[in-house]
Formats: C-alpha cells, structure tokens, sequence
C-alpha cells in the first residue's frame, strides 16, 4: 500500500525523492518521510499528514543535501499516523535506515527478543523491528545482514535501505510486495511503481519475489536469499509520461474519467483484426477453449463488479458456468477446481495481494489461470499462466474508473471469442457484438459531455446520508460499480441490491426524501424495473433512472431519468457507469471531498 522512492546518482536526491513520492501518494497519504546521507550523517524528516507538509518542512528538498537517499509515503497498517510512526525507521545510531512497504507478520516476536537483547523501541510499527535486526546482524557486510534479515522476517515487504558506513551504494529487497529498479543518466532509481520512475527512466527491472538489489551510481546488481548474484532483463515501459499528470484537470479522477474512450479504443482495437478477435497473448488454442467447463473470476473491489458483469455476458453469450468470488474469500474457502476450470484473475495494479494469493492457490491446485491486468511486468502478469493487458495507461485516482472499463473490454473480448469458438454466436452475431464494441468510445464521448446535467442534480443531494442502487441482472453489477463510487470518495452510505430482493428487508430503510438510483438497460427486465420503482416511490423515495433512449415508460416511475445510448445488451455496463461516475464525482467535489485520496484507502492493495 505504502510507497516507496530511493536514488543513488550525480544529482540533489531530495527533490527527486519528493517528486516521485508525489506520483506515489496515491498508494499511502497519512504520513510521509524521507532519509538523505549528506556525506557525514544520515539526516531524517518525517511528518504526518500529506506529503506537501514534508515538502514545506523541507523547503522543497532544498534543506536536505546529498545524493543518495530513499523517502516513503505511508498507508497506516501498525501504528497511528504520526511523526513518529512515519518511514524511514533507524537504529539507535542512526547509522541504518529503513522504508517498508507491507506486513511483517511475526514482528511481534521478534520485537521481543531484540528487546531482550536491549534494544530499545519508540514507534508502534513493524519496521522499526526492520532496522534494530539489520542493526543486530551488521557486522560490516549489507548483504550478508540483509539475508540473514529475510530469513528471520515472515509476511510481505519491499525495503529501501541505507548504510551509512556505505555511502556509495543502497539496497532494496521485495518480497510479496511490489518494488522495481531501473538506471537513469545521472544515477540509480528504486520505487513502488512505474509513475515514480517514468520521468526518469523507461528501462525497469521488476524486482521478483525474495530478490535483493544493490545500487550505485553506476551499476544495478542483483542477488537472491542466499546472497548469490543473479541475472535479469530489463523492460522497456511505453506508457506516456503526461499520462501520469493532472493535464489541467482539477482532479486525477475526473482525467481518468475523460481518458475512458482512449482507454476503451486502445484495449479493444489491437485485439480485432478483419473482423475477427486475435489476442495473442490469451495462449489458449480452441480446443482449449471448446474444453472450458466452468469459469472462476477472482477479483477486490471495481474489478470483482467487472466479474460480476461478466458472469451474465459468459454464461448468457458462450453458455459456459461462472462463479465470481471476492479474493479475499476465495482462497480460504477451500474451493472446489474441477478439471477444465478456467480461473480469471483481475487487477488493475496486478499487485493486489489477495488477488495474487488467491492466482497461487488456484495454480496450487492445478487450474489454469489467466491474468487481467494493467501494468505490464506486475506480479500477476508474470505468474498467470496466461495474461490480457488493459491498456489504460497509469492510474493515479485511488477511484478507478478507466482501468473498470478497459477491464470490461477484455472480459467482453475474451466472452465473444469463445462463444464464437464454442458455436453459441454465429459469424453475423459477432460481427455485429464487435461494431458495438466498436462503437463505444464515441458513445462514452457523449455521455460526459452531459456532466453539467448530472452536476446540477448532484448539487441536490450533498446532504444525502443514505443512498441505493437497485438493478437486475447486468445492472446489479453496474449498481454495485455506481454505489462504490459514491461511497468511496463522497463518504454517503450507498449500498447496491438486487432489485428484486427489496421486498426481503431493504425496503424498511425506504423514507422521505431517501434517494434511490435504478439502473434499467435490460429491455427485457424494464417492466420488473418500474414495478421496483414504484415500490421505493411510494414509500417516499426519490428515484434517480439510468436506462437507454427509447424507454420512455421509466419515466412514469422515476423523478429523475439519465438516457444512455442503444447498445447490445451485454455491453450495457460501459455506458450505464458513465452517469454514475459523473454522479458520485460531482456529490464528493461538492462535499469538498479529497476526491483523488479519500480518507482510510490506497490505490494499490498490496496487504491482506
């Protein structure tokens, strides 16, 4: 969750320590600190709150001289959000330091033997732990104290690390928590993820799991647990370095919400060719296809609403069974993978650690996997045993929105390939899915041209401190994407119910002036949906309607209706989350909502 920055070179590493920390804050903003060695000292500043306070307490880096250092911006996990909790830790000395980006799960323990040894704690964490034991192992040798170090630790980390008595290198180690390296003009760069690193360098090495990394001006090294060195291979990243930047927007969201048609285009277009569907990536041959039995989609957050999209598009278009599991269940319900189960992994980070434990445990129990992800060279992208990229470019809002819908792209791509492959479409009924598909951009175009429509509603309900979302099939999953956006950057309580179950408890909650939003793009569910509306309506509520032009009997039920363009049914989705998006933006900038880091999250969720 927390982010991490580290550089060794020619230039002032202060700024560049800032400067990359500011691209990470999404993944951590409670705190924040950085450790530069100014050719004497190891010189520290740590401050709660947003990085800008660590920027003016430092006077933009300009009060911390050197050129080797590592900074941190921290999503609380052991320890209330304070000076003192902040990264980077120390020794007594002063002579290490430390960031940490995960969980040491046994840190407990050990804290208690190094107490007994004398060492004495001032912070809640567990990495203060990190530094006393790297402290306790050094005896002149990084890297012999750094292994021995890993083989006591159990859970996730990456670690930045300095040493005084060596001021011409650094380490970073990882393990279960992402971290990548690359080599600059003027020096070396470690950091949590790509945006920290793309001003600077598009050449990246991804640091694998139980890997240490010696850096110098110079040179990048690489070794395993044992200490033994390895070799690796660099990546070249093509995503575009203004993607990472706000672009005059006044928020990273509302960005990323304006790039959803290039988003779109640019995941579906590489993937249809003279009107067929190639993904060359997918390494499965149709007869792999023809022998699927059964789907698992696994997946947290906006990327398990994208699965449970899917789970209508699959089993109503290929006719193939799906189950849609959260991940941090998955793995220990002790599931049943029959043979010929596909299991589809989703994750915008390809970092998720629950997503990425639960990838393990499928493999572990011998079903094929197939990643959905967005970073190229991410942990799940290297170990699914096959892989689709979303070509969505950074996201830097903690709320996503285009990475959502470059997902749904694929998952639609890969449900009309293999209903294609398995003969439950004809050749006509794809060609006319795809120039939907085709047509989306432009259609998404539409919809947020509309935002000072959905803006002015918005304003209405800024008070609001209840909102549902009902829906029906595919619009159950589109209501749960649009109650999670709301509630995650607005703080409204919003739930998402099936809308048929209202009559089993949820109307209780119905009263005066409650705001119920109905999601109705199911030409064939529009009846059981007014009837629905009706129910809420007369109880007092106030229903907000999301359908599609043409359905003009919504408006006898709702007070307030959202028209979205025709489309074939199953691609319903990524037309009828525009409106929603807009809507839960809108309400949070009117609450002077922090939008791009709302309160309690992170981005990237790289801890269970």
């Amino acid at each position: 969750m927390c982010g991490i920055v580290g550089y060794i070179g020619s230039k002032q590493v202060a700024p560049i320590l800032l400067d990359g920390l500011e691209k990470l804050e999404y993944r951590g903003y409670d705190s924040a600190g950085i450790a530069v060695y100014d050719g004497e000292n190891i010189k520290t500043v740590k401050s709660v709150g947003r990085l800008k306070v660590l920027s003016e307490l430092t006077h933009e880096g300009s009060l911390l001289p050197g050129t080797l250092g590592i900074g941190h911006t921290r999503w609380a996990t052991h320890g209330a959000p304070s000076d003192i909790n902040a990264h980077p830790h120390e020794n007594a000395e002063q002579t290490i330091a430390v960031v940490h980006n995960g969980i040491i799960e046994n840190y407990s323990k050990l804290k208690g033997n190094l107490e007994k040894k004398g060492y004495h704690f001032i912070s809640d964490t567990d990495t203060e732990v990190i530094a006393h034991l790297l402290d306790y192992y050094y005896k002149g040798n990084p890297l012999e104290a750094i292994t021995k170090v890993m083989h006591r630790m159990e859970g996730s980390y990456a670690l930045g690390i300095i040493f005084k008595e060596y001021p011409d290198e650094f380490y970073a180690v990882r393990k279960d928590s992402p971290l990548i390296t690359g080599h600059t003009q003027e020096g070396s760069i470690i950091a949590s993820d790509v945006p920290a690193v793309l001003k600077y360098t598009r050449d990246v090495y991804f640091i694998e799991n139980e890997e240490i990394v010696k850096l110098t001006k110079d040179s990048i090294s690489f070794y395993n647990v044992d200490g033994e060195e390895i070799q690796k291979e660099s990546k070249k990243i093509e995503w575009d370095v203004n993607a990472a930047e706000k672009g005059g927007y006044e928020h990273f969201m509302l960005k990323e919400m304006y790039e959803q048609p290039k988003a779109v285009s640019d995941t579906f277009s590489p993937r249809i060719k003279n009107g067929e569907i190639v993904i060359e990536e997918l390494n499965m041959s149709e007869e792999d296809i023809k022998k699927i039995r059964k789907i698992t989609i696994v997946a947290c957050g906006s990327a398990y609403h994208t699965g449970v999209t899917a789970k209508y598009v699959f089993e109503g278009m290929a006719r193939i069974p799906v189950e849609v599991d959260v991940a941090s269940e998955f793995r220990y319900r002790n599931p049943i993978l029959e043979e010929d189960t596909l299991v589809i992994v989703i994750s915008q980070s390809g970092e998720t650690a629950d997503t990425l434990a639960a990838l393990r445990e499928a493999q572990k129990r011998g079903a094929k996997v197939l990643g959905i992800v967005n970073v190229v060279g991410s942990s799940i992208a290297r170990e699914a045993d096959s892989v689709m990229h979303t070509w969505a470019g950074p996201e830097i809002a903690v709320a996503t929105t285009k990475a959502y819908s470059a997902q749904l792209i694929a998952l639609y791509l890969l449900a009309t390939k293999f209903a294609g492959v398995r003969g439950q479409i004809t050749g006509d009924e794809q060609k006319e899915i795809l120039d939907d598909i085709q047509r989306l951009p432009v259609q998404i175009e539409r919809l947020l041209e509309n935002k000072k429509n959905i803006q002015k509603f918005a304003n209405r309900y800024l008070a609001a401190d209840q909102v549902f979302f009902i829906g029906r099939g595919i619009d159950y999953g589109i209501s749960m994407e649009g109650s999670l956006k709301l509630k995650e950057i607005s703080y409204i309580h919003s739930e998402a119910y099936a809308a048929g179950e209202l009559k089993h408890g949820t109307i209780s909650l119905i009263e005066e002036g409650t705001l119920v939003v109905s999601v109705s793009t199911q030409k064939d569910l529009y009846k059981k949906m007014i009837s629905n509306m009706e129910e809420v309506r007369t109880r007092g509520a106030f229903v907000m309607a999301v359908s599609v032009e043409g359905n003009l009997e919504v408006e006898k039920a709702a007070d307030y209706v959202l028209y979205i363009p025709k489309t074939n049914k199953y691609l319903m989705n990524s037309l009828a989350i525009i409106p929603l998006q807009l809507f839960g933006y809108y309400i949070a900038v009117g609450k002077g909502a922090d939008v791009d880091k709302p309160r309690n999250l992170a981005k990237s969720v790289t801890v269970e």
